[in-house]
């Protein structure tokens, strides 16, 4: 008789229950339901979750967003005017009042940054916290999308805080008028949405040694030329400078709630702020979900 062969050594690519190989991650987040109603309550309580912590840090979140606006507002339109260094807008207007729509413009998409871009970069990197969100039973472009959601939401509250600053700092009065509330609405709207989706495709790029660089290479230069302080209008006189900013996302959130709330003053036409702000909402939104499969398949 002969001996039997010897048996081989268990295959590593063959688990307890005898299956031919070992899931990976993205065959097991593909294997769960992604029936709409299950992404749907999915989508629901990763939005709950992240809205709970932002409630538990409501005192960060405020001082947060409140404190660079509120800097702006201090010194620009309360210090300078009581030592006679104050600064007039177009036709005698207070800058204070040319100043709103640009601390509102800045601080949401200053807060889609923070919000969102911050931490997916640190979710990206060594923590790997975003394979917990990868496995929720739903798409994984879904995630990413309340993660824009999420942003837009921080956003807008940002924007909201910026208000009472606005009114009750100034030495110099505040006019604001909103002749077109619609108008207002869909500005508002998109100008968070962009500022969820730019945060989506910073941090799906920036890896989280460079979040200083970041600040300096990208949020300084949207800032300070994002048409925040002065109509875009008023930048004519420095044409290339005028063309080198129509670029900039934040110009066109800036020109927006400009016209809203502030539509006595200068302001690019409605149908172009519009058509742009679309415009980098889809390509923000198509790069930063591109980025994010990407970097989830990896």
């Amino acid at each position: 008789m002969t001996d039997p062969s010897p048996t081989a050594a268990p295959s590593a690519d063959r688990d307890l229950g005898g299956a031919d190989r070992v899931p990976a991650v993205g065959d097991a987040v593909r294997a769960l339901p992604a029936t709409r109603a299950t992404a749907a309550r999915a989508f629901v309580g990763l939005l709950e979750r992240d809205l709970a912590v932002m409630r538990r840090n409501l005192g960060e979140f405020v001082g947060r967003t409140a404190i660079q606006p509120l800097m702006f507002v201090f010194v620009f339109t309360y210090l300078f005017p009581k030592i006679g260094q104050g600064f007039t807008g177009p036709g005698g207007t207070s800058f204070a009042t040319v100043l709103v729509p640009g601390l509102v413009a800045v601080a949401a998409v200053f807060s889609g940054i923070t919000a969102v871009g911050m931490p997916l970069s640190v979710e990206f990197g060594a923590t790997r916290e975003i394979e917990d969100r990868a496995m929720a039973p739903c798409p994984v472009w879904t995630v990413a999308a309340e993660k824009v959601v999420y942003g837009a939401l921080h956003a807008l509250a940002s924007a909201v805080v910026v208000f009472p600053l606005v009114y009750l700092v100034p030495a110099t009065p505040v006019s604001v008028h909103v002749g077109n509330w619609p108008l207002l609405v869909v500005v508002v709207a998109l100008a968070c949405l962009i500022a969820g989706a730019l945060g989506l495709a910073l941090g799906t790029v920036v890896k989280p040694e460079r979040i200083g660089l970041m600040f300096a290479v990208v949020v300084l230069p949207l800032t300070f030329l994002g048409c925040v302080y002065y109509p875009w209008e008023r930048l004519a006189s420095v044409r290339w400078l005028q063309v080198v900013v129509l670029a900039n996302p934040v110009v066109y959130v800036s020109e927006g709630l400009r016209n809203a709330l502030t539509p006595a003053l200068p302001h690019m036409a409605a149908w172009a702020y519009l058509l742009a702000m679309v415009v980098f909402l889809v390509a923000l939104l198509a790069f930063g979900t591109w980025r994010f499969l990407a970097r989830i398949v990896t």
